[in-house]
């Protein structure tokens, strides 16, 4: 019997049950894992053709309807809404509920100044929830611990979702500190934490990377090494890209986070996000990214978006994702990726992706974390003469 239908049978959100099942969905057979992830999606695009005015009209002018969609080979058919509309004046015209029912509004600024705002009804937010804590726990193991946040805190910018989503991690350590505080980022006051913890609980580093980066180039700076735990992560989350245009390396990065922090090569983990969207794609041990195992992802030729590039080669990200019941999910990014093929070391199926870049038209860089990188650099250079940072990443 077909699982989505089983689950229905039962009285089970089919969703839900996703959610709380990611190891298993990861064992999975492939193609049974993508013919569940169909039902999820085809499920969600019912929803949202018949709820969302704006969004039936685009779909009934390529002559697209929930009947017409049966199989993994119909993915590519369903329209898609271009991420530039989250930062549109009209962008409620993307909701497929009343704005009435919108639980949390998150947004991710780049290099254009011009908010992606990302509604979010009750539903959504627990089914956001719910898939961030399921791939953390999947991928990161974290139960307790230490948190040094190189990021400023939720209390400080409620409505940044990558903050949002680090933020999770808090509830399952032990104790945490935010090192910026009004756009200040002091990397003496987070070593001086990083030791005060030491000996009394395993020590995690978590941000984006260039503030990270920040972090280890002042550790160069005063000869500094740190020894972290053999349970320590550093974990990244936020664009590789700098307001200035410079592309941090996560090789070099990562080279420097064993020699100056003292990790390996495992225990550095990225996360791609994005905060139109309830997808985490993270790093495993190998520093392989997989995909949530319910959300399907798409690589489009640029220049056909209707045709899907080979897996290994490089094409525009598209997302389908059943999660969101506020808007459809079904996003055209502006990322350029590739998906891997699964290793033989690889005990996961699922999709794996490699992030590559914004597409070189793309009007804007960056999420986030690009405007806290420059909003840092402008006041350290209007405080030259403080010791808030002396070493500029």
């Amino acid at each position: 019997m077909d699982l989505h239908k089983f689950l229905q049978q039962a009285g089970l959100d089919p969703i839900k049950v996703a959610l709380s099942s990611v190891g298993q969905l990861y064992k999975m057979p492939e193609q049974d894992l993508l013919d569940f992830k169909c039902s999820l999606v085809f499920e969600s695009f019912k929803f949202h053709y018949n709820n969302n005015d704006f969004y039936r009209v685009s779909c009934d002018k390529k002559g697209i309807t929930p009947d017409i969609l049966s199989s993994s080979k119909d993915l590519i058919k369903i329209p898609l809404i271009p991420i530039e509309l989250f930062k549109a004046n009209d962008s409620y015209k993307l909701l497929s509920k009343s704005l009435n029912t919108i639980e949390l509004e998150m947004r991710s600024t780049g290099t254009s100044g011009i908010p992606s705002v990302s509604r979010r009804c009750d539903e959504t937010v627990d089914n956001a929830i719910f898939g961030i804590y399921g791939m953390y726990r999947e991928f990161l193991k974290i139960s307790k611990g230490a948190g040094l946040y190189l990021c400023p805190s939720t209390e400080e910018i409620p409505e940044m979702g990558m903050i949002k989503a680090l933020n999770l991690l808090a509830g399952l350590l032990d104790t945490h500190k935010f090192m910026v505080k009004n756009e200040t980022f002091s990397p003496e006051e987070s070593l001086e934490q990083l030791e005060n913890w030491d000996n009394k609980f395993d020590r995690h580093i978590i941000g984006p990377p260039f503030l990270i980066n920040r972090f280890i180039r002042f550790l160069k700076a005063t000869n500094t090494k740190v020894k972290l735990d053999k349970s320590s992560l550093v974990i990244t989350l936020g664009g590789w890209k700098r307001f200035s245009g410079e592309m941090l390396s996560r090789n070099e990065f990562n080279q420097e986070c064993m020699e100056y922090l003292g990790v390996k090569e495992g225990q550095i983990r990225d996360i791609y996000a994005l905060v139109e969207s309830n997808v985490v794609a993270i790093d495993d041990e190998n520093g392989v990214k997989h995909v949530s195992p319910y959300i399907h992802f798409s690589v489009r030729d640029p220049k056909n978006l209707d045709k899907e590039v080979p897996e290994g080669e490089i094409g525009q990200l598209a997302i389908l994702d059943p999660l969101s019941c506020s808007t459809p999910g079904f996003i055209l990014t502006e990322d350029l990726v590739r998906l891997l093929p699964k290793t033989e070391e690889d005990k996961r199926n699922g999709q794996r992706m490699q992030y590559i870049m914004r597409l070189p038209e793309s009007k804007e860089f960056g999420c986030c974390a690009v405007n806290l990188d420059k909003r840092l650099d402008v006041l350290e250079e209007e405080n030259q003469h403080a010791s808030a940072c002396p070493v500029v990443a």
